[in-house]
C-alpha cells in the first residue's frame, strides 16, 4: 500500500499519530513538497498536488475530486460535501497507473535519491471494458500546462444544445469566460452550479465579479447552498462529459497538478446529468440577474476589493496576466 499526499493540502488533517499509524501498519508513505515554510514564501511553492486517484492492482481505478477526510466530522451537522468521482476499468487504465507511479518515482527521487518504481513504467494495454470511450488528462507545469483547459474550451466552443457545469471554486480567464459567454450568445443553455457557502472568504467574492458580465450574457447561474460544494464535474450536449480534480480558477489551471477523466458516451452524461439536475432542484437558488444588480452597496465593494486583491496577487507571483484579465474592465456590478 503506497499513500502520497500533498503536505500543504494535508497539514490540518495528518497527525504525526496518524501518519506513525500507518508506517507501522506497513504503509508506504510520502508528502509531495513538504517544504511548507509560512514565512519564507516562494511562488513555485503553490505548484501543488491537487490530483485525487486511486488504483489498485492496476486492475480498476478512481479518478475524481474527492479528499478523503471525514467529511460528515463538521460542525453544525453540515451534509456531506457535494462531490463526484468515478471507478475505471479497461484501456484507460495504465494511463492513469503510469501517472501515479511516475509522481511518486519523482518524489522519491527528490527527497531519498533513488527509487523502486520505474521513471517511466511500461504497463501493458489494458482490456477493453464496456462501450464507453474515455480520455484520462492531466496538467503540470511541463508538457500538459493547458491540456485539461483546452480539453474544456474545445467542448464548449463545439456545444449545440446546453452546457452544465458545477465546480466548487470557479474563476476562469478572459478565454474561458468568452467562450462561455459566445455559447450562451448563440443559443446554447449555459448553466453554472456554483459555491453558496463561503469556504475562501476572497475567492468568494471575487468569483462574483463575474457574474455580472456572465449574467448579460444569457448564462444561468445556480448557487448551490445544501452543504459545501465540492465537485468539478461538466456535461454537454448528450454526450461529452467530465469527472476530475481540476477546478476552474487560477490554482488548477495555473499551478497545480490535476487529473480529470473526460467521457464520450450518452448514458454516462445522462446519469451525470440527471445527479446535477437533481442538485440544482433540490440544492440550489438561481441567481436572478434583476435581482443581482440590486445588491446592498457593501456588497458590491466586497466583491470589488477581492476582485482586486486577486489581481494583485496574481500579478505579483507572475501567474496569468492578461489572460486573466482583461485591460479596462468594467467595474463589477
Amino acid at each position: 500500500v503506497r499513500v502520497l499526499v500533498d503536505a500543504w493540502g494535508a497539514k490540518y488533517y495528518l497527525t504525526s499519530a496518524l501518519e506513525k499509524e500507518m508506517c507501522d501498519a506497513g504503509v508506504e508513505f510520502l508528502k509531495y513538497r513538504p517544504e511548507v515554510a509560512p514565512w519564507h514564501f516562494r511562488a513555485h511553492r503553490l505548484r501543488r498536488l491537487h490530483r485525487k486517484l486511486c488504483h489498485v492492482d492496476g486492475r480498476l481505478a478512481f479518478v475524481g475530486g474527492i479528499n478523503v477526510i471525514d467529511d460528515h466530522n463538521t460542525p453544525g451537522h453540515v451534509p456531506p460535501r457535494a462531490d463526484f468521482a468515478v471507478r475505471v476499468e479497461g484501456p484507460v487504465l495504465p494511463a492513469i497507473v503510469q501517472t501515479m507511479q511516475r509522481v511518486w518515482a519523482l518524489v522519491q527521487l527528490v527527497q531519498s535519491g533513488t527509487s523502486d518504481v520505474p521513471l517511466f513504467p511500461d504497463l501493458a494495454h489494458g482490456e477493453r471494458v464496456g462501450t464507453q470511450t474515455a480520455k484520462f488528462v492531466t496538467r503540470d507545469n511541463l508538457r500538459h500546462r493547458r491540456d485539461i483547459e483546452r480539453a474544456y474550451l474545445a467542448a464548449i466552443r463545439t456545444a449545440k444544445h446546453e452546457i452544465i457545469i458545477a465546480n466548487s471554486y470557479f474563476f476562469p480567464g478572459i478565454r474561458f469566460r468568452h467562450a462561455l459567454m459566445a455559447a450562451a450568445e448563440r443559443g446554447v443553455r449555459v448553466t453554472l452550479l456554483l459555491q453558496a457557502r463561503v469556504e475562501y472568504v476572497l475567492l468568494h467574492f471575487a468569483t462574483r465579479a463575474l457574474y455580472g458580465q456572465l449574467l448579460q450574457a444569457g448564462v444561468i447561474i445556480q448557487e448551490y447552498h445544501l452543504s459545501m460544494l465540492h465537485a468539478k464535474v461538466a456535461v454537454v450536449d448528450d454526450h461529452w462529459a467530465t469527472v476530475g480534480s481540476s477546478n476552474i480558477d487560477p490554482y488548477s489551471l495555473l499551478m497545480a497538478r490535476e487529473a480529470n477523466l473526460f467521457v464520450r458516451d450518452r448514458d454516462f452524461n445522462a446519469e451525470l446529468k440527471r445527479q446535477l439536475d437533481d442538485m440544482m432542484a433540490e440544492g440550489s437558488r438561481r441567481v436572478v440577474p434583476g435581482d443581482w444588480s440590486l445588491r446592498p452597496r457593501w456588497h458590491k465593494a466586497a466583491i470589488w476589493v477581492a476582485y482586486g486583491v486577486v489581481r494583485l496577487a496574481m500579478g505579483y507571483l507572475g501567474y496569468g496576466g492578461n489572460e486573466w484579465f482583461a485591460r479596462g474592465m468594467k467595474r463589477p456590478s
